[in-house]
């Protein structure tokens, strides 16, 4: 994280904040050791996913340069702080989602390959962490199928793509 954003930094976390807004998200921001952090919730229940209700967050900080050690460790901030606020009671019919984004100016290619090797588990837990170079609009995550939270692929897959979409989408 960083604690001074450039313009490409801070407009894309505004048009991320206006995504969650549109979507129906809950949304504020929070001082995090003095960094801005875009924060949005929503909950969705389906029966489809065996009468679950997922807490979704979307965690969005901004930082100089991405890289796959900032981005792990963001993402393990961010699933401490959903757990903190919606995981006393998950694995009962309730269930929690993160996206945990770090939006830079640069992304390493090390970061790249870490967002989109996959999501982060544990138990009722999901983590799909992004990385975002803000100038070109480029996102890395995870988009795939995954063997653990298979209900809720579907889902994440179409809330990621929603609230950051691909570049020139």
């Amino acid at each position: 994280m960083d604690k001074a954003a450039t313009e490409p930094v801070r407009a894309y976390l505004t048009a991320t904040g206006e995504r969650l807004r549109a979507d129906g998200c809950e949304v504020r921001t929070e001082d995090w050791g003095g960094v801005p952090v875009l924060i949005g919730h929503r909950g969705d229940f389906r029966m489809r996913w065996m009468a679950t209700k997922l807490h979704l967050f979307t965690v969005a900080a901004p930082a100089t340069v991405v890289t796959a050690d900032a981005l792990r460790e963001f993402s393990a901030t961010a699933m401490d702080y959903v757990l903190a606020r919606k995981g006393q009671l998950r694995g009962f019919q309730n269930g929690v989602a993160v996206f945990p984004a770090l939006v830079g100016t640069q992304v390493e290619p090390a970061a790249s390959a870490w967002a989109q090797g996959g999501q982060q588990v544990k138990f009722a837990a999901l983590s799909r962490p992004v990385a975002v170079e803000a100038r070109s609009g480029t996102v890395s995550a995870f988009r795939g199928k995954p063997v653990l939270g298979f209900i809720y692929a579907a889902h994440l897959r179409s809330k990621l793509n929603a609230y950051f979409p691909a570049a020139g989408a």
